[in-house]
Parts: structure tokens; sequence; C-alpha cells
């Protein structure tokens, strides 16, 4: 299966890390605007995930893997590790997604992460210039069918050429309200306590929402959300039942959901629990966990799981209950990225 990404911002960035040698996926090209040496500086040190072990080099147009090449020119070194896939991978600055060679090089899928071409006509564009797939890195356009993996994947048909897997929050909210559905939701108020994002700034500066503008890693900043009418896609019986807000916190990496749902009937703390458990082990084993550690957002960083119920925290008054629950908002993101391209993969029939 050959993959392209298009869009190197966090996202982007971390699937290339984790795509480089993974076993039946090619990563066979990438796309971004931005210095190619800078690129390949990024992608080689990352302030939250460290250095990447796999050596990697960029020049002329393309980078080389997991290989040791004498004498580099200067500003292209080779990043220190001992292991990795030998390999090259294209590199285009390439601003229109129509001019990129994505026929030529036999793509596959293209993982559209830059938020820009979320709409089905601008995902559309990757299809035009020869993809097979496209898969977005966000919450698209409503004419994109939204599909959750690990809760309505079973939609998915290979006639189907662009999907939308939600977002980090969406994938975090959908397990859960869908569990408690056994039990019965009569309202849901969400607060995604969650780590800075690109979309914040550094310093005080202008934005259209206000509280975004502030400067990222001085305040507690409340931000307004999209995820209520992506989880009214999804659930449309609680259409006008649900309401979240993000609270942005001085951290780089990690998010805690809070989660204060109003239930049909009353449920106990460990009752509640209990069917967390009992989905941790079973349907949703490798997309939910229960911990009962006193758990802070630092050991969740490089977690795989969309959601990690923090049991000591749940509690209960009749049928008002509180959970709390962490993720990596980039790590166990990305690895539902790639629970999609094995899926995808499978139902194609790709070699």
């Amino acid at each position: 299966m050959r993959i392209a990404i298009n869009g190197m911002g966090r996202i982007g960035r971390l699937l290339c890390r984790r795509l480089i040698g993974l076993e039946g996926i090619e990563l066979v090209a990438v796309n971004d605007l931005m210095d190619r040496d800078n690129l390949a500086y990024l992608l080689r040190h990352d302030s939250i995930y460290g250095t990447l072990e796999t050596p990697l080099v960029y020049r002329n147009g393309t980078m080389t893997v997991g290989a040791r090449n004498p004498a580099p020119a200067a500003g292209n070194e080779t990043a220190p590790g001992m292991k990795g896939t030998k390999g090259t991978l294209a590199v285009f600055q390439q601003e229109d997604p129509l001019q990129l060679p994505w026929k030529e090089l036999g793509v596959d899928v293209v993982l559209e992460c830059t938020g820009k071409f979320s709409s089905k006509e601008g995902a559309g564009l990757h299809l035009r210039a020869g993809a097979k797939k496209v898969l977005l890195s966000t919450t698209g356009s409503e004419d994109i069918p939204l599909l959750i993996y690990g809760f309505n994947q079973h939609l998915l048909t290979p006639e189907t050429d662009i999907i939308s897997p939600g977002g980090c929050m969406t994938n975090c909210a959908t397990h859960i309200l869908y569990i408690l559905q056994s039990i019965g939701i009569d309202s849901a108020h969400l607060n995604i306590l969650h780590s800075y994002t690109s979309r914040q700034e550094l310093v005080d500066a202008p934005h259209k929402q206000f509280r975004r503008g502030r400067a990222a890693a001085e305040s507690i900043i409340p931000v307004e959300i999209d995820l209520p009418q992506s989880l009214e896609r999804l659930f449309p019986l609680l259409k006008d039942r649900i309401a979240a807000v993000s609270t942005r916190v001085p951290v780089a990496n990690g998010a805690l959901a809070d989660f204060t749902v109003l239930l049909k009937s009353p449920a106990s703390a460990e009752a509640i629990n209990s069917l967390f458990r009992t989905s941790s082990l079973n349907d949703y084993r490798g997309i939910l966990a229960c911990s009962d550690d006193p758990l802070v957002s630092l050991d969740i960083k490089g977690d795989t799981h969309s959601c990690i119920i923090d049991t000591a925290l749940t509690s209960s008054i009749g049928d008002h209950v509180k959970i709390m629950v962490w993720f990596d908002n980039e790590f166990g993101y990305t690895s539902r990225i790639l629970d999609w391209l094995y899926y995808w993969k499978k139902l194609l029939a790709l070699p």
C-alpha cells in the first residue's frame, strides 16, 4: 500500500515518523511548503517525542531513510540512530494538490493533513491528481463520510474515495458516549482540557476568537470547538443534548476529557467503571483502556489508545455521573489513522 502525506504539521510529521519502516505500508512522498532542510530537521528532532531513531537525510529532492550516507553536505547531516528501513521519499513543495504526481507514483492513499482541503471538492483534487483514496486528518465537511475507527468503520465500502476519521476529541468522545448509551443518555456536557495547539499564539496577538489570541503558555484558555456538531452526526438521537468546550492549558501535549452526563437511570461509579473495563477487554481492546493509577498528563505521552478512563475519578450522584478520560491528542489519534490504513488495505485486498 503506497502512501503520500500532504501537509507536514504536527500530525503529518508524526505520521511520517511512524510510517517509516512500517510493515505492509510504504510511504513514498510528502508535500509541504516549508523549506525542505527545515522539514528534515523537524522530522529528526521533535520536542515532544524526541530524536528520530532512524537515520534520515534530505538531498536533491528526496529524503533517504535508514541509510548512513558518507560525508553529507552541510545542513544535511544524518541524524543519529542505528535502525530503520532503507528507502527514499519524494519531497514536494506544491501548493496545488492537482499538480502533485500521485498517478506517476502509484499512490493508493493520500493522508490530507493540511486542514485546508477538508471539503469533498478540496480533497477530491488528490483523486484528480491520480490518488485512489484520501484520508483526512480532521473532521471534514458534511458531504464526506465521518467514520470513527472502532465505532462505525464497517460502513466503509471499497467504492468510498474520501473519508474523515474525525479528530482526536471526536475519537475520544464517540466511544465514551456509545458505551454509556447502554444505560441511556439524557444529556452530556464535555470539557476537553487540552494542550495548546498551533492555532493559538505564542504571545498576545489579534485573532477572530479573542481568547485564542492570548499567549498559549501563560493562561488557561477556553476556546470554541465544533465537537457537538460532529457528535450529533454520529448520534442523531442526541441532537441538542450535547454541549462542549475545550479548555487549553499550558502544556505541549496531552488531554483530559471531563464528561458530565445525565443518564436515563441511576448508575454507581463502580457499575460505570465495570462497563468500561469490560469494553476495554473486548470490542474496544486497543482503543479504550482503564487505569487505576493516579495519572497526570505526562504519563499518557505516547499512549496509543483514543481514551483512557481514570477509574479513581469516576463519580456518581444518582443518574448524574462524571467520567475523566485521558488521551494523547497526537499519538493516540495517529494510531487510529494507522488502523484505518490497515483496514482500508485489507478491504481493498492490496498486497
